[in-house]
């Protein structure tokens, strides 16, 4: 089936490179590269499919949309506006293109964590020599339980590498049933006050949507063993980061990793920076090789799928944003 195809602007080196390649892989698609706002308006009207970020404007004008892949895995929140959710237009992401390199990066924490680095890199700072008690400071990893928060492709290669550390991970995902491998059990959302006392590490790898914004607040650091830990690499909104200062200045929890924050770049004033046991990274879990390969990857599977009318890869929910 032929078809047309628009990437909408701003476009990158790398969208045009993926146009090229879209061309000469999938002869069906009639590939066109919007350049201005005003090259968008005028080649979505007849376009099929579209990468990008669609305004409304735009939503409007399109009337044959079938197809649209968003840039993003996570787009930042106002991609997904009641007429673009209520549009038969199907939107597909960058699913699972992060699963390795933001594993190893929860995997990062959780091991600094369990080794007591958060206390000594501080002092290696000060050039201090100063080790915490014998058989204090560290997580013994085989009898630690792990509660992961969202059980997609990321956390389930995240809960596959804790198990191989002899973890005991306990899964919550409003999607999935299944248990993947290194999973000892799953649950859904309503569970996460009930298992939360339980764990040694929550990690997070949820996106933000309605439901998950604000999610860890200060009820539910309190509902925290002390001596737990907090990592997110997931969206810094479902975290309430000035209710987290508090509970690591109190001593309720016994420590956070961070990757992502309600407000990016975090800004320097926030107390957070100097908040006891804490370990920031500026949003970068997912840096690492072959991402932009990836990225094409997907884009050509679908162009492909979308050409001979099968159903598409890494479908989005829109009303709940992934």
């Amino acid at each position: 089936m032929a078809y047309r195809f628009v990437f909408l602007p701003p476009q990158r080196d790398t969208t045009r490179a993926w146009a090229a390649s879209l061309a000469e892989a999938v002869p069906e698609a009639d590939i066109v590269v919007a350049e201005s706002d005003q090259d968008a308006r005028r080649e979505i009207a007849d376009a099929d499919a579209a990468f990008g970020t669609i305004s409304r404007e735009l939503l409007e004008r399109a009337e044959r949309l079938r197809w649209l892949q968003a840039p993003a895995i996570a787009p930042p929140a106002g991609y997904y506006y009641p007429e673009l959710v209520e549009h038969p237009v199907v939107v597909t992401n960058f699913r699972e293109i992060f699963n390795d390199h933001i594993a190893a990066h929860i995997m990062a924490f959780l091991l600094a964590f369990a080794r007591g680095l958060h206390y000594y890199i501080p002092r290696q700072l000060r050039r201090e020599w100063e080790p915490e008690a014998l058989d204090t400071g560290v997580v013994h990893l085989p009898e630690s339980t792990v509660l992961m928060l969202g059980v997609g492709g990321i956390g389930a290669e995240a809960a596959r590498l804790c198990a191989a550390f002899g973890i005991r991970v306990v899964g919550v995902d409003a999607r999935r049933a299944d248990a993947p491998e290194g999973v000892a059990e799953i649950h859904k959302p309503d569970a996460l006050d009930r298992l939360l006392p339980e764990a040694d590490f929550v990690v997070m790898t949820i996106p933000h949507t309605p439901q998950t914004e604000g999610l860890m607040d200060a009820d539910r650091f309190e509902l925290m063993k002390s001596s737990a830990f907090l990592i997110n690499i997931g969206r810094g909104k479902t975290v309430k980061l000035d209710d987290l200062d508090r509970a690591l200045r109190s001593g309720e929890i016994a420590g956070a990793a961070l990757d992502v924050f309600e407000t990016e770049p975090l800004p320097p004033d926030h107390p957070i920076w100097t908040a006891p046991n804490v370990l920031l990274t500026p949003h970068t879990a997912g840096f690492g090789p072959y991402l932009d390969d990836r990225r094409l990857e997907i884009i050509l599977d679908n162009a492909r799928r979308f050409a001979e009318g099968r159903d598409l890869r890494n479908v989005v929910d829109k009303a709940n944003w992934f």
